[in-house]
């Protein structure tokens, strides 16, 4: 029986957390959340589901992430975001496969992301390879701010799917890229000392489009691969156009916390 430990980090996750938890005690005998001070009910209902919490303010995606990496008991670790489910065939594969055994670091699965209950495959969704199930002595997320994961060395990629419920409906796509995505992902570029120019926006935003449109198959995708293709535009647009604000103009960059980075 293989030892595994599971992780996720919350941010206002009432909604998601239990099932994520049950979901990883299918395989693993202990479950580490790191919550980043959220203001709903996402600590009691995880501490009621039989996960231990660990309280820590958001240091971004991949630190954050290592943070639980501290304390796991297992060296096996198994990571899932909070609106993320195994599969029947993951489970089946993870208590099939003597990891100890097998002679590899980490395991990567494809994710399928979906809108609502819609399975959604175009504009690089997938196959979505994530390595998501690893031996943390040896592998880690890596210490960026977004979009972190951990790196495909010494790993397998297996055939089975992870559940990624991203988006609950067509409203949320064109309402996180304002509201989150694209903002963290300006100010971990504004902090960078990047500089934006006049033009930049619109030139990332159109590109976008046309690489998730037509390069990536959001023309195959109906109207979801259209929708898709928008929202990513729009993040892209926004990211360099808050960036671009925040040089010129001191006023709204004053209002700005970039100590909040999520």
């Amino acid at each position: 029986m293989n030892q595994i430990s599971g992780i996720i980090t919350t941010l206002n996750e009432e909604s998601n957390i239990s099932d994520a938890i049950a979901s990883l005690k299918q395989v693993c005998d202990e479950v580490i959340v790191v919550d980043s001070l959220s203001s709903d009910r996402t600590v009691e209902l995880a501490e009621a589901a039989g996960a231990r919490v660990i309280i820590q303010a958001y240091l971004g995606d991949g630190i954050q992430k290592n943070v639980a990496l501290d304390y796991v008991k297992n060296r096996w670790v198994l990571s899932l975001d909070a609106d993320e489910r195994l599969t029947d065939e993951a489970v089946a594969f993870i208590r099939d496969t003597d990891l100890d055994a097998a002679g590899f670091d980490g395991y990567a699965f494809r994710r399928r992301n979906y809108i609502g209950s819609r399975w959604v495959r175009c504009c690089g969704w997938y196959p979505d390879w994530l390595v998501r199930l690893f031996r943390h002595d040896r592998l880690r997320f890596r210490e960026t701010k977004q979009h972190s994961g951990i790196p495909e060395t010494n790993t397998r990629r297996v055939k089975v799917d992870l559940l990624h419920y991203s988006y609950r409906c067509t409203g949320d796509l064109f309402a996180k890229p304002g509201r989150n995505f694209s903002t963290r992902s300006a100010k971990v570029l504004y902090l960078s000392g990047k500089k934006v120019r006049p033009w930049t926006p619109f030139l990332h935003g159109t590109g976008a489009f046309l690489s998730n449109y037509f390069l990536k198959g959001g023309l195959l995708g109906g109207v979801d691969g259209f929708s898709l293709t928008l929202s990513k535009a729009l993040n892209s647009y926004l990211k360099y156009a808050k960036v671009l604000e925040w040089q010129r103009d001191e006023k709204v960059r004053k209002e700005e916390d970039f100590e909040k980075i999520w």
